[in-house]
């Protein structure tokens, strides 16, 4: 599993011209699930999410974590984080599990996040097309692979 974090001001999902989640202040989780993905991969990224300290303290130094920040989450599932760009120009997407896999891990982790900041996640739609829209804060981008813990 791979997940791309982005510190927000707020961010939001449409979807056919309809909103259908919003954030204030938080983070933005786009997460990518590969065929051979587990729910210890699942249970490996939801804890570095939840404990990432990329929220400023009192000091300006980032300290704080999510909950300590009051912030928000906003999950969305992006099987694009997936892609292997070795050969040729046209990504390939062969990594990523098919819909039987990744739903339901996707679903699970919306899920565990929730539990574990107490409060719910809002999440964008599995399979939908979705605009989303979010105004960085910082900007703070950490891309995070569940196969790569030494990063």
């Amino acid at each position: 599993m791979r997940m791309l974090v982005q510190r927000v001001g707020h961010a939001s999902v449409t979807i056919g011209g309809e909103l259908h989640a919003r954030i204030g202040q938080g983070l933005l989780v786009f997460v990518g699930v590969g065929h051979d993905d587990t729910d210890e991969d699942l249970e490996y990224l939801v804890g570095k999410l939840v404990r990432l300290r990329i929220f400023d303290d009192d000091n300006g130094v980032m300290n704080r974590d999510v909950v300590q920040a009051g912030g928000e989450v906003l999950v969305v599932s992006q099987f694009t984080l997936m892609a292997s760009t070795r050969k040729g120009n046209r990504p390939s997407y062969i990594r990523a599990a098919g819909e039987a896999v990744s739903r339901p891990l996707y679903e699970r982790f919306a899920a565990r996040v929730s539990e574990t900041l107490g409060r719910p996640a809002a999440t964008g739609v599995f399979g939908a097309d979705m605009q989303v829209e979010l105004l960085n804060d910082g900007p703070v981008t950490i891309w995070i692979d569940s196969r790569n813990r030494e990063y």
